[in-house]
């Protein structure tokens, strides 16, 4: 049997002939930037969500740079990221002229460690930018509690994380969030998209600004913004799929939970999730001592698998000026010489996923 990391085929089946002919209706339609396609799914996801506005934009980098801008980050200022993400987090922040400082991740979670958080506050930080990694959220009250101690603001990179739950609220629901629905992501377009939630008014109105050139009446540009605004055909395919999105967490959350019995019986290290946490299972990440060797063996079994993410931001060269070497943040570089991720998708079937056990178990 072959499984494959992610079908996307698979996973739209069922909604195919509903996205075809939301293609050729919008394409039709004449309104091709901004417009009412782009309202109703801003609308959408905010409701979903349970923010104040969603605006979108082109892609999630773009989300997490424009908010934050929008709350205030600019030149010289320190912004604390996690050592363990993929490097659009900490472009993010290169991108407002601001510095990236990383603090180590948590070894059970693989999200932020708070107190971690804490101690690296310095004069110069002026915000904190968690991951809800995984699509398992980080500790947000610890956080925020950090935050406001020291006057900071917070951006929540929420990638990931469609739909996930802390603590009973929705991630998205308390504060502001950056959203990617880049087309593996558990709300996917079919290309680049992304968007950013929020229940502050102010925030939700400079980044509709700031998407749109700076401008909210044509010619009349009231910023210095950039132009990067969702494209309304993009809003429409994803108005189709977060209908769906829930049935299909409730199959991430089956496979995972598959996943982690076996697991666990054999000993493996499968992910940790705290008792306040409702992860989405955008990944389900394994660690193994040997994980090169693990993962050529699962693929020769005809198990897909993916590393996320292989190379830790501060050992990469885009941020070598910062002059961190190797041994800086050990915790990351141990997850990223260890992490694995299995199969998991909305279109995967049991026989697959009893595969996918099967083959760790014989092979770890």
């Amino acid at each position: 049997m072959n499984v494959p990391f992610l079908d996307l085929a698979a996973a739209r089946a069922g909604i195919q002939a509903e996205l075809d002919h939301e293609l050729l209706r919008v394409a039709h339609s004449g309104s091709y930037v901004m417009g009412p396609e782009l309202e109703r799914f801003e609308g959408a996801f905010a409701a979903y969500v349970e923010a104040g506005a969603c605006i979108g934009t082109a892609n999630g980098l773009d989300a997490l740079h424009l908010g934050l801008r929008a709350l205030g980050i600019g030149p010289g200022d320190e912004v604390i990221v996690p050592s363990n993400t993929y490097i659009a987090t900490w472009l993010a922040v290169s991108q407002c002229g601001a510095v990236p400082m990383p603090v180590e991740p948590l070894e059970d979670t693989h999200n932020i460690d708070p107190e971690g958080t804490a101690a690296a506050v310095t004069g110069r930080t002026k915000a904190i930018l968690p991951v809800h990694l995984y699509g398992q959220p980080a500790d947000m009250d610890a956080l925020n509690a950090v935050a406001q101690q020291n006057g900071l603001k917070v951006l929540e990179d929420a990638a990931q994380a469609h739909g996930a739950r802390y603590k009973s609220r929705r991630i998205g629901s308390v504060g502001t969030a950056a959203w990617s629905f880049y087309p593996t992501k558990n709300l996917g377009a079919l290309g680049d998209a992304g968007a950013l939630t929020t229940s502050d008014a102010d925030v939700a109105q400079t980044v509709r600004l700031l998407r749109n050139y700076g401008s909210e009446r044509k010619y009349e540009n009231e910023i210095r913004g950039i132009n990067s605004r969702l494209d309304p055909l993009q809003a429409a395919l994803l108005s189709v799929k977060l209908r769906v999105l829930d049935s299909w967490t409730e199959h991430r959350r089956a496979i995972a939970r598959a996943y982690t019995n076996a697991f666990a019986r054999a000993g493996l290290c499968a992910p940790y999730v705290p008792d306040w946490a409702e992860p989405v299972w955008h990944l389900y990440v394994l660690r193994h001592p040997d994980r090169d060797r693990f993962q050529a063996r699962l693929s020769e079994a005809g198990v897909g698998t993916v590393i996320h993410y292989p190379i830790p931001p501060h050992l990469q060269k885009a941020y070598a000026d910062l002059g961190y070497t190797q041994g800086a943040f050990p915790v990351a570089e141990r997850l990223a010489n260890e992490v694995v991720s299995l199969p998991m998708c909305p279109g995967q079937t049991a026989a697959q996923t009893e595969y996918v056990i099967e083959k760790v178990l014989e092979l770890a």
